[in-house]
């Protein structure tokens, strides 16, 4: 699973370590452009997630008519093309338009796709977890590296790294990604994208998603200016802000791996989820309300912490609470409402910081966490499931086409390997019943 996994994470993590290499710093740096804004630079700092959103579907779309790899090459020429327009913007609106551009190679949902298609259902959570791991992982990186990077050669030099890690994952599609099997999926009744959101679970999750990602831009505009910005009480220099981002860094890796094991393995993601909200309300509270610039670090370290722990189970959950024939729409749907929601939490940043002060900033957005957390309260673990490999020849298709059992959730065809899958509650069912049913 790991060989499969792995060149596809690597591309997804590679782009993400160009995006948030960028956003410990760039809000300071935009600001300073001619036309600047508190406003524009939030835009700026969300600004590719508005484009992410609008062509999440369109790109999964044309993977399918494609293929994956044309269409991952093709956002990932238009990411570069963004990047190096940002590297030599001069003003706000052109770097604005760059992070447009950025945003528009929205090939997240295609690698999520391809994924599913290489990988087994048994081992698929297992699989999004380790996509989830290695944004995380970028992330942690970025927060360190980021900043130093920015301080010493330039946020003009950031963008540069970020084209040639688009050029990198290029190289990486066409030597290390493998070509996925044909695999045919037959359901039993007809799916309904509405359906997604009627579904408790998965609509928490959706929520849990947006609020992550959300949040996470409203931090990138806040940290950064707040610190460097003598009129709230700090005025570091830019080249100090990695005093706050590496140990955030440092502690939020450590935070990641106990995490994806307590909510993979263990089968506990709601209360993994539960205690990174608390942690997010104390960190915009301290980040609001303290005047020692310590324990500001604190408030930013519970941010990374929080977001770290969450962003390797994240997608993983989607995928298991979502019933099989739709965990694209399910991914789709998730994605692009977390994408607005990055947008809209860096523009309402910036806003706010036009018209309100810093600790009114804290406690609101630490009041919206709140009324998060309360909203998760509903969430519940998801089901464990089982899969039975039989080989098509031994199956009798007119049996299979008419199983119906409210603990088998689904069953398809993988014509590459000639086998008939079928996914079952492993509490609820015992695999010798099924055979009864289906076999020859």
């Amino acid at each position: 699973m790991f060989k499969k996994v792995f060149p596809l994470s690597a591309i997804l993590s590679l782009r993400f370590l160009g995006l948030f290499l960028v956003l410990p710093v760039i809000a300071i740096y935009a600001l300073e452009l001619e036309g600047a804004t508190p406003f524009l630079v939030g835009v700026v700092v969300g600004g590719y997630a508005l484009t992410q959103a609008l062509f999440q579907v369109p790109f999964g779309s044309m993977s399918d008519k494609i293929g994956r790899k044309p269409t991952i090459l093709f956002g990932l020429i238009i990411f570069l093309i963004g990047s190096i327009i940002s590297a030599y913007a001069t003003d706000i609106y052109t770097l604005m338009l760059g992070r447009f551009l950025q945003g528009a190679g929205a090939i997240g949902s295609v690698i999520t796709a391809m994924i599913s298609d290489l990988v087994e259902e048994e081992i698929r959570g297992k699989a999004m977890a380790i996509m989830g791991a290695s944004i995380g992982i970028s992330f942690a990186i970025a927060m360190g590296v980021g900043p130093v990077i920015g301080a010493h050669y330039g946020v003009d030099t950031l963008f540069i790294i970020t084209a040639v890690l688009a050029i990198v994952s290029m190289v990486v599609l066409f030597t290390k990604v493998p070509t996925p099997p044909r695999i045919k999926h037959v359901y039993h009744e007809k799916s309904k994208t509405s359906d997604i959101l009627k579904d408790s679970n998965l609509l928490n999750m959706i929520v849990i998603n947006a609020m992550q990602k959300g949040l996470m831009t409203v931090a990138f505009v806040l940290i950064p200016i707040i610190l460097t910005n003598e009129s709230y009480g700090f005025g570091w220099e830019k080249a100090d802000l990695y005093k706050a981002y590496l140990p955030a860094m440092v502690l939020g890796l450590l935070a990641m791996g106990p995490a994806a094991v307590f909510g993979e393995k263990k089968n506990k993601p709601k209360e993994i989820f539960l205690f990174s909200i608390v942690l997010f309300i104390a960190s915009f509270l301290i980040m609001g309300l303290t005047a020692s610039s310590t324990v500001f670090v604190v408030g930013v370290v519970f941010f990374f912490v929080a977001f770290n722990m969450m962003e390797p189970l994240v997608q993983s959950m989607i995928t298991k609470f979502a019933k099989v024939h739709q965990k694209g729409a399910a991914l789709g749907i998730s994605n692009s409402v977390a994408y607005f929601a990055t947008f809209f939490g860096g523009t309402l940043a910036g806003l706010l910081l036009d018209i309100s002060d810093r600790e009114t900033i804290g406690v609101s957005v630490a009041a919206l966490a709140v009324l998060w957390l309360l909203w998760t309260l509903r969430l519940q673990n998801p089901t464990k499931y089982a899969h039975l490999y039989l080989a098509q020849d031994t199956v009798d298709m007119q049996k299979l086409s008419t199983l119906e059992n409210e603990h088998i959730a689904e069953w398809y065809e993988n014509e590459t390997e000639n086998l008939i899958v079928v996914k079952y509650s492993m509490e609820a069912i015992n695999e010798d019943d099924i055979k009864v049913k289906i076999l020859k």
